[in-house]
């Protein structure tokens, strides 16, 4: 490994560190949340909470759309701010609508994925998305 290989590392570590970021965060919530929501349609429209009575099929398209679409777009890096957002959006209400008597022990993981994805809003995708290669 020569000096000038770690120095372009070094000067891409954070678009590096961005990349990881999202796409970790994005797996992580595919995996938990958003394929369980998908693969058992049914009996998750079924029990979902619907804090604002928009009605449960609403209510579960709008979390699978969060959970899943939101995801994959931040994967590959197209709309990556603004698909952090309803997954931003569908966390807070679990957090202050659904669950407003979680402890913080209780909460932490939603905690953690509002500030994953919330570090995303604010600091975009990086250079190694797709959005950012075709200029959008």
């Amino acid at each position: 490994m020569t000096a000038a290989f770690f120095a372009r590392v070094a000067a891409n570590s954070t678009d590096i560190g961005l990349l990881f970021l999202r796409v970790c965060a994005s797996v992580l919530v595919l995996i938990v949340h958003g394929l369980p929501k998908v693969e058992h349609y049914r009996r998750e429209a079924a029990v979902i909470e619907d804090p604002f009575h928009f009605g449960k099929k609403l209510t579960i398209a709008f979390a699978i759309f969060a959970e899943v679409v939101c995801p994959v777009l931040m994967i590959v890096g197209v709309a990556t701010r603004l698909s952090a957002l309803p997954v931003m959006a569908v966390t807070a209400i679990a957090l202050l609508r659904v669950h407003p008597e979680w402890t913080i022990d209780q909460a932490q993981f939603a905690w953690m994925l509002l500030i994953l994805f919330g570090t995303i809003a604010i600091a975009g995708p990086g250079q190694y998305a797709l959005g950012a290669w075709l200029g959008l």
